[in-house]
């Protein structure tokens, strides 16, 4: 009886788990768009995504610069919001981030770095209440972007996803660790958790 219970308990927790992921998944699915099709924004919020040896941006970081990249080149923002990880000295996401995109023919007034992004809840969070951000495209992989639309449109920003990596192949690769990350968003959201560093001095970007 007892293992009979349990096994039950442990089905309709892992239901509900489910549920709640999927809920978040499809909440804004309507919001990720192709590039070609991504609504005019002051701001392109730019999630970070590691750095490969030699302090330069990972693959996968590299890929959603450059769909940052064509989105300001094609008029659809004015300014680009890298947001990243710099808590250890030798990891600055943010000025190799910046660095890339200045590279690549971006304006260094253009683009703008939060340091302090230590997680996609922290970017968002800190995207609308520090760097004053209302409306944005937010950039990454296709898996990320339901949790990552979830977060921005659930603070208060009116955030549309542009998939960086629109055309390939679709991956399982991250699907268990994202069912659970997006449950943890919407519990964070539900709290309404401030970000490990909630303040800052920042320019506003955005109104």
């Amino acid at each position: 009886m007892w293992l009979r219970r349990g096994l039950l308990g442990s089905a309709l927790a892992l239901a509900a788990l489910v549920a709640v992921s999927h809920f978040v998944k499809v909440r804004y699915e309507d919001r990720i768009v192709p590039l070609s099709a991504a609504p005019e924004a002051p701001v392109v919020l730019v999630f970070g995504a590691g750095l490969a040896p030699g302090g330069v941006p990972s693959p996968v970081l590299a890929q959603r610069l450059d769909t940052a990249i064509a989105l300001w080149k094609s008029g659809k923002a004015q300014a680009v919001l890298v947001s990243g990880d710099n808590s250890d000295r030798f990891h600055d996401e943010t000025r190799a981030m910046r660095r890339y995109m200045v590279q690549h023919g971006l304006p260094e007034q253009a683009v703008l770095g939060d340091d302090s992004g230590l997680s996609t809840y922290d970017s968002c969070v800190r995207a609308f209440t520090v760097f004053h951000v209302r409306k944005a495209l937010l950039v990454t992989q296709r898996f990320h972007l339901p949790r990552a639309l979830y977060i921005a449109n659930s603070v208060g920003m009116d955030a549309w996803g542009v998939a960086a990596d629109e055309g390939r192949p679709s991956t399982r690769r991250y699907a268990v660790r994202e069912t659970l990350s997006r449950v943890l968003a919407l519990v964070m959201v539900a709290l309404e958790r401030e970000p490990a560093y909630p303040a800052g001095r920042a320019p506003s970007v955005a109104r």
